[in-house]
């Protein structure tokens, strides 16, 4: 599964050819949750919520790229880093 980004020990990452809805998984530690990129709801899973707080940070100000990703993703096409939360 590609990684997308990496911050704070937070790892985002998305599968080639991935079922609907359009989503993202985001790791930590042994901790992983699969979020919904239009409402940015968790799907399935749980982070701590510190890192579930920094996560939707990044997700609101990427949710753009995100949805660019995705769109490759289903077309398995290369995925392209997006920036980390700083």
């Amino acid at each position: 599964m590609p990684e997308l980004c990496r911050f704070y020990g937070i790892v985002i990452r998305m599968y080639f050819g991935d079922h609907a809805p359009p989503h993202f998984h985001a790791e930590y530690g042994s901790h992983e949750a699969r979020i919904d990129i239009e409402t940015l709801a968790v799907v399935d899973g749980k982070l701590p919520p510190r890192a579930m707080g920094l996560v939707a940070e990044w997700a609101a100000l990427h949710q753009q790229d995100l949805r660019r990703q995705w769109e490759l993703a289903a077309r398995l096409e290369p995925l392209e880093k997006i920036a980390p939360l700083e």
